[in-house]
């Protein structure tokens, strides 16, 4: 996570905090299934997957336009890449400051289009998760001041 600040200018409880809501650092971690007939396990959600939940298609652009082909989605250092990454392009295509946790987060959750059209606006669920990613952004922020890590 420190290497990825470095590299994209994201700071490490921002990278850490979104991981957190995403996967609670659950390496494998899937959105759940839908239930067929209200009780037969049947497809998921989305193929998010891993510790960002990262969809095929965004890790595909990541992959290749950062030269990661080899990098997985359950692999923490691959993952925490990821992240960093992708806020740095929520701050390029959509002018969000890189320390801004909440912005960040609904721009992550409803992808960079999503975002510029506000698709987030009007999605009380989605606003209260980004206060929540930027809350513990906030905590981690003040833990690693007190251990001397930032």
């Amino acid at each position: 996570a420190r290497r990825a600040q470095e590299e994209f200018g994201v700071p490490v409880p921002v990278i850490m905090a979104t991981i957190w809501k995403e996967s609670a650092f659950i390496a494998d971690a899937r959105p759940p299934r839908t239930r067929l007939l209200g009780i037969i396990p049947w497809k998921r959600q989305s193929d998010a997957y891993g510790y960002p939940q990262a969809l095929k298609s965004t890790w595909r652009w990541y992959q290749d336009s950062t030269g990661r082909g080899g990098a997985d989605r359950d692999d923490f250092g691959d993952a925490a890449h990821f992240v960093a990454w992708y806020h740095h392009q929520s701050w390029e295509k959509n002018g969000i400051t890189r320390n801004d946790a909440y912005r960040l987060y609904l721009a992550y959750y409803s992808g960079h289009g999503g975002y510029e059209r506000g698709t987030w606006a009007n999605n009380s669920w989605l606003k209260q998760a980004a206060q929540r990613v930027a809350s513990q952004a906030e905590r981690y922020r003040a833990q690693m001041a007190r251990c001397g890590r930032l």
